[in-house]
């Protein structure tokens, strides 16, 4: 019911030079070193983007804004880090001003469409 916490699963996708981490469930405390770990994997791939698909995700705390800060500061240069989420994860974002470090999107399709956009 409304009490019952979701398991994070994390799936891997790539469509072109894009690298697609899908995740569902909450991201917290006990979560976020797992998300984590496949965010650092798919980045040392040397994809040139990477998009995190938290659309399905339902409850996304303190420790999910670490993974996004912490997938920033590892990209490479010449890597994006893009993000789509659905409201419990885009409040958060927005609250603490990280949507203005990060490519924020309300959609996978608007993500991969984007391709060239620069936050300067």
């Amino acid at each position: 019911m409304s009490g019952e916490v979701r398991e994070l699963t994390v799936t891997t996708s790539t469509v072109g030079s894009a690298i697609i981490l899908s995740a569902s469930g909450e991201v917290d405390i006990v979560s976020a070193p797992k998300l984590s770990a496949t965010v650092s994997e798919a980045l040392a791939t040397g994809s040139s983007v990477l998009v995190l698909e938290l659309s399905e995700v339902s409850f996304f705390g303190s420790a999910g804004l670490s993974v996004l800060v912490e997938a920033l500061r590892t990209a490479a240069t010449d890597q994006q880090v893009k993000v789509v989420g659905s409201m419990p994860v885009q409040r958060p974002i927005e609250l603490t001003g990280l949507d203005k470090m990060l490519d924020v999107h309300d959609t996978l399709e608007d993500a991969l469409r984007d391709r060239s956009s620069d936050s300067a």
